[in-house]
């Protein structure tokens, strides 16, 4: 049921978990169609010197065999051994090194550069026969095989294509050149491959939409995963609020142990108090040591009055100082002059009493 749940794309750390193992998305039909495809015509494009290469080998054998003498046997094999593998590397050689380059070229570009080591970890539910069942009979399993069976059946109607055709021409051969006649017998090869090349391409894209099309559906998550994963990056939403009014308290409490060091507290007689210090020698402005709503305002109230703290009533200023200003920060400049009207009311009182 769980499997049959999976409803929700994959979120970025989902994706970014799964890189990490190894376990991207990759078609290597198309990897083998780049790989013939640039085989293809490497090899047509060093045709020429191949065949000057084989044939040059080909009289050296030749001129070997007809002035071979018994006690020349062994240098002779040794020359034939290094002149063999020169011409292996002049043809086989450059097309392998091409093959393998592209190869390599194309599966990074598939997998974006990954190189991850946990792909090549031993995965022991390979082993296992049940698994091994489940897998023979799943629709990857199904899909692979039509695949092989399709890619069969152009691969034997193209050859049958060629074959049918040389019969008819075969005749034609005979009484030509025999340069002539090799060359166009190439002509009709390459002209062979090529058209396996485009069938296997079109195949190969059916192909890259399908691996799509099924890497995404492996990674798709349940909504619970889903959740879960919120939780893991994110953290559980009631331990934030918690957290959060954990942290609230305690800034609370510091906020109200510096109520005491103010000098006026400004209040809307219960649903808002400012405590506000005031000392010339060392603050350019006012700053604001505490402010609160309803019971924490009553508190700082509280909390002033025990400290014999002179406790103003003043409606507007008291919003207006709780809507702009920030607690130990300096009071805004446009609130300048309605709280140093305040302060010198109290020094012309010369006292810190509530008034």
């Amino acid at each position: 049921m769980a499997e049959g749940n999976k409803s929700e794309r994959a979120t970025p750390k989902k994706r970014r978990d799964e890189r990490k193992k190894g376990n991207v998305f990759l078609s290597k039909d198309a990897i083998a169609v780049v790989s013939l495809l640039a085989t293809f015509f490497v090899l047509k494009l060093l045709a020429g010197g191949i065949v000057e290469s084989l044939d040059e080998f080909y009289r050296l054998c030749m001129e070997y065999a007809k002035n071979l003498s018994v006690g020349q046997v062994t240098g002779v094999l040794h020359d034939l051994v290094m002149e063999s593998v020169w011409v292996f590397a002049q043809t086989a050689g450059i097309i392998m090194v091409v093959a393998s380059i592209i190869s390599i070229a194309a599966t990074f570009f598939q997998t974006k550069m990954l190189v991850s080591g946990q792909s090549m970890k031993p995965k022991w539910n390979r082993i296992s026969p049940l698994q091994g069942f489940k897998r023979l009979f799943s629709l990857r399993s199904v899909v692979e095989a039509l695949k092989g069976i399709l890619k069969i059946s152009v691969l034997l109607y193209i050859i049958y294509r060629y074959i049918h055709g040389m019969t008819d021409e075969f005749f034609n051969y005979i009484n030509m050149e025999l340069g002539l006649a090799c060359s166009q017998l190439f002509q009709r090869t390459f002209s062979m491959i090529m058209q396996i090349i485009v069938a296997f391409a079109a195949l190969a894209i059916l192909d890259v939409y399908y691996q799509w099309w099924d890497y995404e559906n492996k990674l798709k998550m349940t909504k619970q995963e889903v959740k879960e994963e919120y939780k893991q990056v994110e953290g559980d939403p009631k331990i934030k609020a918690k957290i959060k009014e954990t942290q609230r308290k305690m800034a609370q409490s510091r906020m109200m142990q510096s109520v005491p060091k103010a000098d006026v507290v400004i209040r809307n007689p219960q649903h808002v108090a400012i405590a506000l210090r005031y000392q010339p020698d060392v603050d350019n402005a006012p700053i604001v040591l505490a402010k609160g709503l309803d019971e924490l305002a009553l508190r700082i109230v509280k909390v002033a009055e025990e400290h014999q703290i002179s406790v103003i009533e003043n409606v507007p200023l008291a919003r207006a100082l709780y809507a702009d200003a920030e607690i130990n920060r300096e009071i805004p400049t446009s609130l300048y002059g309605a709280v140093a009207d305040v302060l010198v009311y109290l020094y012309r009182l010369g006292t810190k009493k509530q008034s």
